[in-house]
């Protein structure tokens, strides 16, 4: 699975969230009004880069996600997890708890998810 740049991954939200349609789906979808020609690029490189499919009708394409949104983040947590914090879950939590991210309230909540797949 490829890297995905800034915008393919904001177009690959909206598509998870609509989960099929048109170029002019999409462009309706964003903030800044891009011209339809630079997102049907966008589009059919994530075609190519096998995270889209699409039907034809005639000469239109309607698009679909081929890759989930879990699928996606899973591979995008696993390379960040490699990537700064050394394949170690412990460092992604003590980095949290440093930065004051988690508050005692979600550190329990972490404990009781932990508890609870500890026999699984």
């Amino acid at each position: 699975m490829e890297r995905l740049t800034k915008r393919e991954e904001e177009i690959m939200h909206i598509f998870w969230k609509i989960k099929k349609g048109f170029v002019k789906d999409i462009i309706s979808e964003l903030p800044d009004n891009p011209p339809y020609n630079t997102i049907s690029s966008i589009v059919r490189i994530l075609e190519k880069k096998g995270y889209l499919k699409y039907k034809q009708y005639g000469n239109t394409y309607e698009y679909s996600p081929k890759i989930s949104k879990k699928r996606y983040a899973k591979k995008v947590f696993k390379n960040f997890l490699t990537n700064y914090f050394d394949n170690s879950y412990k460092n992604v939590v003590s980095f949290m708890v440093k930065e004051n991210k988690l508050n005692e309230k979600d550190i329990e909540e972490m404990m009781e998810i932990i508890e609870q797949n500890k026999n699984k």
